[in-house]
């Protein structure tokens, strides 16, 4: 039931950020929302879904804690496999390019940049018991 509901809210959320251009997409100032749609890695089809996210000097970093499920996310492990996702962040559209951190540098991010952006956010890292994903999500070139 929980993954299910997971599923109708990101329907919904997706459904606000396109309609209103990002304007509903966070439900706070301080938090930041973009919607990647990237295609799905069995499927090919493209899938949205509404993601929070950090800009830093290398990019847009987004994690995967699907909540503390114990699984990755599907959009996260469809980011794993595309070579490119669509960047929604508000009206805007850019093509990116997702590249996972690993190691040290992900523990880095994990701890002086997103942990010390929102601390609750490790609340997830708890519940999933597993290391949650980081991307750094950087621009294609053109």
């Amino acid at each position: 039931m929980g993954k299910r509901m997971l599923r109708v809210g990101n329907r919904i959320g997706v459904w606000l950020y396109k309609t209103s251009d990002g304007r509903l997409g966070s439900g706070s100032k301080d938090v930041h929302v973009l919607m990647l749609t990237t295609p799905g890695r069995h499927t090919g089809v493209p899938r949205s879904t509404c993601v929070r996210y950090l800009e830093t000097a290398d990019g847009l970093l987004v994690w995967g804690t699907g909540s503390g499920s114990r699984q990755d996310p599907d959009w996260f492990c469809n980011l794993r496999a595309a070579e490119s996702t669509d960047v929604q962040i508000g009206a805007e559209h850019s093509q990116m390019r997702a590249r996972e951190l690993t190691g040290a540098e992900r523990g880095t991010v994990w701890t002086d940049v997103i942990l010390r952006e929102d601390p609750g956010i490790g609340r997830f890292a708890t519940k999933a018991r597993r290391t949650i994903p980081v991307a750094v999500l950087e621009p294609l070139e053109e």
